[in-house]
């Protein structure tokens, strides 16, 4: 006599893609957010470099400079990031739309990186990324300032988007601490040592002004 073999009931099935539902809908948004995070490494693995190489052409030269070629700041391609050295738009950004840079003219720098259009085409929210903040929420105005007492000061952006909504991420780093109070991403729910709210951002520490993953 031949056994009856017996398979799921569609009750049983229905229960099954149900949970499968519920651990896909936990699940995806948090990797997302975690992806997105990753992303974020860039640009402050990139900052972190164009302070090194802003600290070392002041050694040499004793000023800080907002040409990116002249200080020796070259982030390698696939960048999602623009890197701006400005509180404008740049006269003479590096474009990285083709598959070879074309190097600046003589005696001149490149003032901004722009996002890797070869690898990643042009960006969605193109028209955010080229507005450049004159000023940023974390303290101290995008390019070359000075503190009270003379001290010159150097800060530097990255604009980019690293999920698929239209806010930016906006992360900046400065060659002097600052204060950057609550409108900056960063500080906003950090406490100090007695509990007060801690809104310091150390001198070559990036600080995420906006925080895209977030928003």
């Amino acid at each position: 006599m031949k056994k009856l073999q017996k398979g799921f009931t569609l009750i049983e099935l229905m229960i099954v893609v149900a949970i499968i539902g519920i651990l896909a809908a936990i699940a995806i948004p948090n990797f997302i957010k975690f992806q997105a995070k990753s992303k974020q490494s860039e640009a402050k693995s990139n900052l972190k470099a164009l302070f090194t190489a802003e600290k070392a052409f002041f050694q040499e030269k004793d000023r800080y400079d907002t040409g990116v070629s002249f200080v020796g700041f070259s982030p390698e391609r696939n960048n999602r990031f623009l890197y701006a050295t400005t509180p404008a738009a740049p006269t003479n950004p590096e474009l990285r739309t083709g598959a070879v840079i074309v190097p600046p003219a003589p005696n001149t720098s490149f003032d901004s990186i722009e996002v890797d259009e070869f690898k990643w085409g042009a960006p969605a929210q193109a028209a955010a990324l080229g507005g450049y903040q004159a000023a940023s929420g974390c303290g101290y105005n995008i390019g070359l300032s000075n503190l009270a007492d003379g001290t010159a000061v150097f800060t530097g952006e990255a604009i980019g988007n690293v999920d698929s909504d239209t806010q930016i991420d906006l992360w900046t780093i400065s060659t002097a601490s600052r204060n950057g109070g609550t409108a900056c991403d960063e500080t906003v729910g950090q406490k100090d040592a007695t509990g007060a709210p801690n809104t310091t951002v150390s001198g070559g520490q990036p600080a995420n002004d906006i925080n895209d993953v977030n928003r």
